[in-house]
């Protein structure tokens, strides 16, 4: 088993303070964010760090990302979570991460405010996340890398089974790891040269100008996006014109998706979907309520070939479960901090392999492009073996504000290096960004 005494941690440590912040940036000025159903966004974080007594005085990082007001609730959602962590073993912790995600999730009381959904799952996955943050930082390496050479066991025993068997067991997902173990140290090396497909949606969005959108979304081709996304279901008239300018500035070989954000009923998806089909788009996201899992079905049996892509606001894997089950989705988002954190994410990755379903991730937010990676990265060295139908979404917004930036290049997330789980933001964001309520 991958322990810290392995990784040459010989020190004994505790866990002294949980740390929240509530963090807030002002995208909803310039309208980055806008979509048919968010008009105003204003990028937030609710912010946690673990502090240990850790000679190395590593702290562990993360956040659950929202878009403004009740920012607050999730950060008390956190600090709920204290009792759970103050003065306990952190080699303990860190040396089982399965058996520490299911202590949060299957607290009795804790369980009662999901159950495994909401602010409160939330909450677990960025405390969880946070310790996974703290255990690379401690390996000296990147989360992906540190995930990507677990064995194929301590990887299936991070992964709470409960309500999967009957679409993905315990062994089925041990031979599905096992599968990718040939050929894993080539696709580290490939992952290091070359990096992993991007695409973009800053030229997409709802509140941009005409002139605005056409000049990034040639931008975006010249910087190497082979997939650029735009916001609809606002205006059926302002989506022809708005697709029509696109497809012109970026030629017919760059592939256009669209995202309505939830905007539609099940029919009013559908007919809609038919006036844009002739821009030939890659995919519609969340076409109607992320809940309504009969509802995607009957959307994709009636816009194919067109597919629909969803999960970014997916509770937690047993919706991934029957989302796959109905094939309700044909391309599944994965979201860094929507979820149980990174164990319930390794959870959703294996069940889309066992369906044969590609993941692209959402990303965009504030920090959620310096999370997702890691996972997407590690899907690609241990699970899937592959990068074909693969993007993870890219948007150029507050990445100079984490302590390790995502870094791209044509059309690519560039591999990091550097240790931990990407979702450090730096101590004067937190400050300078930090929200203070009005009286």
């Amino acid at each position: 088993m991958l322990s810290l005494s392995n990784l040459g941690v010989n020190s004994v440590s505790s866990v002294i303070a949980l740390h929240t912040s509530d963090v807030r940036f002002p995208t909803s000025s310039s309208l980055d964010g806008s979509d048919a159903m968010n008009r105003d966004p204003d990028y937030s974080a609710a912010y946690v760090r673990i502090e240990t007594d850790a000679l190395d005085g590593l702290d562990g990082h993360a956040f659950v990302f929202t878009i403004g007001r009740g920012n607050d609730v999730q950060v008390s959602a956190i600090d709920a979570l204290a009792a759970h962590l103050i003065g306990r073993s952190v080699e303990s912790l860190l040396d089982d991460m399965g058996a520490t995600w299911r202590e949060f999730v299957w607290d009795s009381q804790l369980r009662w405010l999901g159950p495994e959904k909401g602010v409160m799952h939330m909450a677990i996955g960025a405390v969880v996340n946070a310790l996974w943050d703290l255990k690379a930082k401690r390996a000296g390496l990147p989360l992906w890398q540190l995930l990507a050479r677990m064995t194929p066991e301590e990887t299936v025993a991070l992964i709470d089974f409960r309500y999967l068997t009957d679409a993905l067991t315990p062994i089925e997902a041990l031979e599905i790891l096992q599968g990718s173990v040939p050929g894993r140290a080539d696709r580290e090396a490939a992952l290091l040269k070359t990096g992993y497909p991007a695409y973009t949606t800053s030229p997409g969005w709802l509140g941009y100008s005409d002139e605005k959108l056409v000049r990034l979304a040639t931008e975006a081709v010249s910087q190497g996006f082979e997939l650029i996304k735009l916001k609809v279901g606002g205006n059926l008239e302002d989506d022809i014109r708005r697709l029509g300018l696109a497809r012109e500035a970026v030629g017919p070989h760059i592939r256009i998706a669209a995202d309505a954000n939830q905007r539609w009923g099940v029919d009013e998806a559908i007919e809609w979907m038919s006036h844009l089909a002739p821009f030939d788009l890659a995919w519609i996201e969340e076409p109607t309520s992320p809940d309504d899992i009969l509802g995607h079905a009957a959307i994709a049996a009636g816009i194919a070939p067109i597919l629909v892509a969803t999960g970014e606001h997916a509770a937690n894997r047993i919706m991934f479960k029957q989302f796959l089950q109905a094939d309700a989705l044909q391309v599944l988002q994965i979201d860094a901090t929507r979820v149980g954190g990174v164990n319930e994410n390794i959870a959703i990755l294996l069940l889309a392999a066992k369906f044969g379903v590609p993941v692209c991730p959402h990303a965009g937010g504030v920090g959620l492009c310096e999370a997702v990676q890691h996972l997407s990265m590690f899907d690609y060295v241990a699970i899937s073996a592959t990068t074909d139908r693969r993007v993870i979404e890219y948007v150029d917004h507050l990445h100079e504000h984490f302590a390790t930036p995502v870094v791209i290049n044509r059309g690519h997330y560039r591999a990091p290096t550097v240790p931990g789980a990407g979702t450090e933001m730096l101590a004067a964001s937190r400050t300078e960004f930090a929200f203070v309520p009005h009286d």
